[in-house]
């Protein structure tokens, strides 16, 4: 069987935490939560659900997914699959076994899960989410032929080409950081369509006017950083 991590980056997460690691099915060997300097109970909720906590003081989403790899690089069990997942519970934490399928039965390098319209509970993706993502995979499949469709957070990749994209950003542009990386490193990749709900709570990203604006400079910044090279 094959050994599936799963790592969590939270911040302020204590009304949902619980609920995303508890419906996390029964194939993943651990689960890691990475708190990212919160003030709430995080931490005392992902470990009473069962979860390793990990602490990352340096904000950012980056910063806290870079944490829990770093973990799982010293670790001597190394993994098969690492899935990313928010603790906000906007996904559903049952489809991962539908995410990690098409690495265990058609050997796909990395899968994206994708928030399509008809499975999106309406306002669960604010206008700007919706721009942003449109604006960065159009531009990706100008720029490099790519058939993403979402920068969905939901996401797994086998472990050894994660390593290999040697992954950097420490804020908000890590989600496309991996996919532009998986297409100069020719992974094979694939996306599949993933339910997607209101997030538990206030997004510190995509709720606020100063996150929104700095998420999609960083992400343009990436597409345009690549399709210079």
């Amino acid at each position: 069987m094959a050994n599936i991590k799963v790592i969590i980056p939270a911040f302020n997460e204590a009304d949902s935490i619980a609920k995303v690691i508890q419906e996390l099915p029964e194939i993943v060997s651990e689960v890691i939560v990475v708190n990212n300097n919160s003030s709430d109970d995080t931490v005392e909720n992902s470990l009473n659900a069962g979860a390793t906590v990990l602490s990352e003081p340096r904000k950012g989403y980056g910063f806290a997914c870079l944490c829990g790899m770093d973990y799982v690089a010293k670790q001597s069990d190394r993994p098969d699959i690492i899935v990313f997942i928010d603790g906000d519970y906007s996904d559903y934490p049952e489809e991962l076994s539908k995410v990690v399928a098409p690495i265990l039965e058609k050997d796909i390098d990395f899968v994206i899960g994708a928030r399509i319209k008809r499975l999106r509970e309406d306002g669960s993706m604010t206008p700007q989410q919706i721009f942003g993502n449109k604006l960065a995979t159009f531009l990706m499949k100008m720029f490099f032929g790519a058939t993403y469709s979402d920068l969905g957070p939901f996401r797994a990749i086998k472990y050894d080409k994660l390593l290999l994209l040697q992954m950097e950003d420490k804020t908000y542009g890590w989600t496309v950081e991996m996919q532009l990386k998986a297409l100069k490193k020719k992974l094979t990749y694939t996306e599949v369509p993933v339910r997607y709900k209101k997030r538990i709570g206030v997004s510190k990203v995509s709720g606020t006017v100063k996150g929104s604006i700095f998420a999609g400079i960083k992400i343009l910044a990436w597409i345009f950083k690549y399709s210079i090279k």
